[in-house]
């Protein structure tokens, strides 16, 4: 049976899929449907030949809550809050994004203010009653609610993390007389404290189920009536995966859904190579996407945010994303400067060159005009090197500058834009880029890579043989995931840890049981505690790990030990003057399921050399090899300038730069030269 990874992105929806009893390993590349994003997904299966009656699981990235929030395009949700809490959402946590911006706006809110409504209840902060839940409120909020046909709520009450009681209750009420509307809750959502956080989370979710419920119906139903009977499988932003049911109740996990298959991808090589600090980079159609790798794992945040101010609390890798792909757009600012990005042609109408309308530069034409495209992208299709000219030339002569001057500046402002995204995410979590390997996943992404590292001072890029699939490929190797967590606020030193080991055992029973309700048997599962901890007075947390037995006495040096080693890691400080404190326990569930198997390189018994073509580097033309990847064998090396191309993506290789296959035919590129040269 076949067990198929999907990942639908804005320009490209990829496949990669391998069968549990051959081994074989397929590919596929197909443009994304736009209009109905399933009709790719059962295009992609068709052509990689796969029979659907014998897939048994379907791992399935998507963007889609992602581009409903960012786009704003979901039905209107409705909100029911505290009274005297129906702004903050808006009002946020009072910061500028811009300092000295006083034009600055801010984002829309996730839920308009209209349909914004508050109750006079209340709850302190140890989840004793102040104001009686007002049930006549709430039957008027639910008639509202009712009137105006909304399909989704969000019910979140000040202090409900403490006790959901009233959030209950107004759940209740709205289903009464609202039957088929989605209610959620906050408690539910995140039982953490901090409401803005809190709230705009499960206004997340509440506006994303309605858009993530008709999707997977849609797609579902394409598979099932194909013939596919195969578990769907939808990775989430954590790392892992969950099934169907899960996710469209939880769509608010699912916000990093695509990238997260590069991330498990980079993971797999850094366990499978020994490559034990990887910074991740995706390049697509669209976007650059970027995270840091280490020790196999991708690193978690609980900070991330959709928009300025609109923070999504749950557990996701740290992926930082921009606007920089194969498709951006080339053009000239109010200062007469060339930009590249982050405005995107996407896959419709897409690069001029690929003849679907587009009129517009992108990057893309530009590789294309630099030699650096193979013109008929291995058969798939035929580029139209006039097209991309003509584009070129219009801005070209905005500029000032030669169509071939246009081309290289657009690749150099487009290179940049992703180093400066590398920078941000090494910068933020106190890593050294000399100390990592880069690793070049998407259809673009080796096409530009050594730049970016050589940029970055990153001495090695590694491009795996199914970069050009990469977040497709890491879907096959995610296992099932379930992050819950639960607040505890107390000082270590005087902390309950009977409480706190009544809390785990509740949290662990509820992830078994959600990986049961997947078909994951007892010896599948692993679970791994951890905590939110802080210094008293902090306003900030670090996620910790903690014991897996029950906690004692014993235990409280060791956890304050851990606690000041993972701050000092992260904030490169540490003081044994401050107490530290909890502020939550989680638990991690994973059950562990089966691993794409490691590619076995012989060559394809091909001649390694396709030919030679002139590509332009640093204001030059220079005649450059260029090589089949996938008949390259192990231990063989290149030098650059010159172009290997695979199957559904190629490296491009400078002059000075080094490049030679491993074991599992990964191209592992070495720009050191050009990094002491540039010294």
């Amino acid at each position: 049976m076949w067990r198929v990874g999907i990942d639908v992105g804005g320009t490209f929806t990829d496949l990669f899929a391998w069968d549990d009893a051959s081994r074989a390993q397929v590919t596929a590349k197909v443009l994304t449907t736009r209009q109905d994003r399933a009709l790719g997904v059962v295009s992609a299966i068709r052509q990689a030949g796969i029979p659907f009656a014998e897939i048994s699981h379907v791992m399935h990235g998507t963007t889609t809550a992602t581009n409903a929030l960012i786009e704003r395009n979901y039905p209107d949700p409705a909100m029911v809050t505290t009274e005297g809490f129906r702004d903050t959402i808006e009002i946020g946590r009072q910061h500028r994004e811009l300092l000295y911006d006083p034009y600055q706006v801010k984002p829309k809110p996730i839920i308009k203010r209209r349909y914004r409504y508050t109750v006079n209840e209340r709850m302190d902060v140890q989840g004793q009653v102040v104001r009686a839940f007002p049930r006549a409120e709430a039957y008027a909020v639910a008639e509202k609610i009712r009137d105006h046909k909304i399909l989704s709520v969000a019910v979140a009450f000040i202090n409900a993390y403490k006790n959901d009681q009233h959030e209950r209750e107004m759940r209740d009420i709205i289903r009464e007389l609202n039957p088929e509307t989605y209610v959620v809750l906050s408690a539910e959502t995140r039982s953490v404290f901090r409401e803005h956080g809190r709230f705009t989370t499960t206004a997340i979710r509440a506006a994303t189920i309605p858009v993530m419920e008709v999707y997977f119906r849609r797609l579902e139903a394409a598979l099932r009536s194909e013939g596919c009977t195969g578990s769907l499988l939808i990775l989430k932003s954590s790392g892992g995966i969950t099934g169907l049911e899960y996710a469209k109740q939880h769509p608010e996990e699912l916000i990093e859904s695509g990238p997260a298959g590069g991330v498990a991808y980079a993971g797999y090589l850094s366990q499978l190579c020994g490559f034990p600090n990887i910074i991740h980079t995706d390049v697509g159609g669209t976007s650059f996407d970027v995270s840091i790798v280490e020790n196999g794992k991708g690193l978690i945040t609980r900070d991330h945010e959709i928009e300025w101010e609109i923070p999504c609390i749950v557990p996701m890798l740290d992926i930082h994303s921009v606007g920089a792909g194969g498709g951006s757009v080339g053009w000239m600012d109010e200062g007469g400067s060339l930009r590249a990005g982050p405005r995107s042609a996407g896959s419709s109408p897409g690069p001029a060159c690929y003849g679907l309308g587009g009129r517009e530069p992108t990057i893309t034409d530009a590789n294309l005009l630099l030699g650096r495209i193979e013109p008929t992208l291995g058969g798939k299709m035929t580029l139209d090197h006039a097209a991309a000219a003509a584009a070129m030339d219009q801005l070209a002569a905005q500029i000032g500058l030669s169509r071939i001057e246009t081309a290289d500046g657009m690749i150099r402002i487009g290179c940049e834009n992703m180093a400066q995204a590398v920078k941000k995410v090494l910068v933020s979590r106190g890593r050294d880029p000399r100390d990592f390997i880069l690793a070049s996943f998407g259809g673009a992404g080796a096409m530009h890579a050594c730049f970016v590292a050589e940029s970055m001072n990153i001495p090695k890029v590694v491009m795996p043989i199914h970069a050009g699939v990469a977040s497709a490929f890491g879907a096959t190797a995610m296992d099932l995931r379930h992050d819950l967590e639960a607040f505890y606020f107390s000082s270590v030193a005087q902390a309950d840890l009977a409480m706190v080991n009544e809390l785990y055992t509740a949290l662990e029973a509820q992830a078994v049981s959600l990986l049961a309700a997947d078909g994951v048997t007892p010896d599948r599962i692993e679970l791994v505690r951890s905590a939110q901890m802080r210094y008293v007075g902090q306003s900030y947390e670090v996620e910790t790990p903690m014991p897996a037995e029950s906690l004692s006495a014993a235990d409280v040096p060791n956890i304050v030990a851990h606690f000041h080693r993972h701050h000092e890691r992260e904030y490169g400080v540490s003081s044994s003057d401050f107490a530290p404190a909890f502020v939550s326990v989680g638990v991690t569930a994973t059950g562990r399921m089966d691993a794409p198997p490691a590619v076995n390189v012989g060559g394809n018994g091909r001649p390694p050399i396709k030919g030679e073509r002139s590509i332009y580097f640093n204001q030059q033309w220079h005649a450059s090899k260029v090589y089949d990847g996938h008949a390259l064998t192990p231990a063989v090396s290149v030098s650059g300038p010159c172009i290997v191309e695979y199957e559904h993506a190629c490296a491009v290789l400078p002059p000075n730069a080094i490049a030679t296959v491993d074991t599992y035919g990964n191209l592992i590129i070495d720009i050191s030269r050009n990094l002491t040269a540039n010294d």
